[in-house]
């Protein structure tokens, strides 16, 4: 070993020509290594490198995309029971809006609890139906006429109805000539009701 060391040595970089063959051919192995590692980093790397920074970005994107779905499964069973409760109160929602063959008794209930309540109905007139995503509007102005008692027991009758029916463009005023106690219920009742698949459609 300490022989090979002392050859190296003795070597005369300016001419290698004088070199034992076994230099020389290491040396032109060498210099065939170096030129083949500078062509591929030239021409085959240099080349990739782009294909290789894109994977590398997408490979970073489905990570990110892996931990948020890790995060979402881990959760599957929490969302799970949420949707069953969306589901079952979503269903009792249902429950409260009337059916087709259920509106024109829905209708008259609205109208007995004014005459229920002590009021004289002046004005009960449904209006076009106004149709929204999965639900449709069913309003009814209405004109009522009694003491302010008589008005709380409509409206409070009105929310105890088993179907929803919520009050709108609410406005009271005295009754001219009719003493103090006679009032003037201007409101918008509506109703709503489910739309089948075909009326969505």
């Amino acid at each position: 070993m300490s022989n090979i060391l002392e050859q190296l040595r003795e070597l005369d970089p300016n001419d290698p020509g004088r070199w034992p063959l076994p230099f020389r051919l290491g040396a032109i192995g060498l210099v065939f290594l170096l030129a083949v590692g500078l062509l591929t980093y030239f021409f085959v790397w240099q080349g990739k490198k782009p294909e290789l920074d894109a994977a590398r970005a997408e490979e970073q994107q489905l990570l990110l995309k892996l931990e948020q779905k890790a995060k979402k499964a881990a959760n599957l069973d929490a969302y799970k029971a949420q949707l069953a409760e969306m589901e079952q109160s979503f269903g009792a929602m249902l429950r409260k809006l009337p059916n087709k063959t259920e509106v024109p008794s829905l209708l008259t209930d609205i109208s007995q609890q004014g005459s229920g309540a002590g009021l004289d109905q002046k004005l009960f007139q449904p209006s076009q139906q106004i149709n929204r995503d999965f639900y449709a509007e069913l309003p009814i102005k209405m004109r009522l006429t009694g003491s302010f008692h008589a008005i709380g027991a409509f409206v409070s009758g009105i929310a105890a109805l088993p179907r929803i029916v919520t009050l709108h463009d609410v406005e009271i005023k005295p009754v001219k000539g009719r003493g103090i106690d006679e009032l003037q219920l201007d409101v918008t009742a509506k109703t709503y009701r489910y739309l089948d698949e075909e009326e969505q459609s």
